[in-house]
């Protein structure tokens, strides 16, 4: 009993594959994108406030606004930082570079009284910020 060895094939050496496989760089960018999808909505927590609820629809938008929140002890802050009343509309100029086109959402705590909270929307659009908005939390579907 002999075995039959094909010396035309065992003299020959492998040429290289002349492509790639893309399936795991693009398994890898599936889970990637995931990952951004599940942890960017947790990368803008900013000041803890408790929100009002209304039934309103969301603002859809391009660029990211500049937050004023409002906390129940009557705190101002400025994105995360705290700022005193009077000084909140010389900051925001600083920031927005005086330009009246940025967009401004004022947060206020629940417990905040309403007229604090449009106070400081009027002195928003007093200084010539036209596009001031209130932030208030979605229901929860019953």
């Amino acid at each position: 009993m002999g075995v039959s060895v094909n010396r035309s094939r065992a003299g020959r050496r492998h040429r290289p594959m002349g492509e790639i496989n893309v399936t795991p760089f693009v398994d890898v960018m599936l889970v990637l994108l995931i990952v951004f999808m599940v942890t960017a909505p947790l990368l803008t927590v900013g000041v803890e406030v408790d929100l009002p609820k209304t039934k309103a629809g969301q603002i859809n938008a391009d660029a990211a606004p500049l937050v004023v929140s409002i906390k129940s002890d009557g705190a101002l802050y400025l994105q995360e930082t705290e700022v005193e009343s009077d000084k909140l509309v010389p900051r925001l100029r600083a920031i927005s570079e005086s330009n009246p086109q940025v967009r401004i959402f004022v947060r206020g705590d629940e417990a905040v009284a309403y007229g604090e909270v449009l106070g400081v929307m009027g002195r928003i659009q007093a200084a010539g910020f036209e596009r001031v908005a209130l932030v208030a939390r979605l229901p929860e579907p019953q």
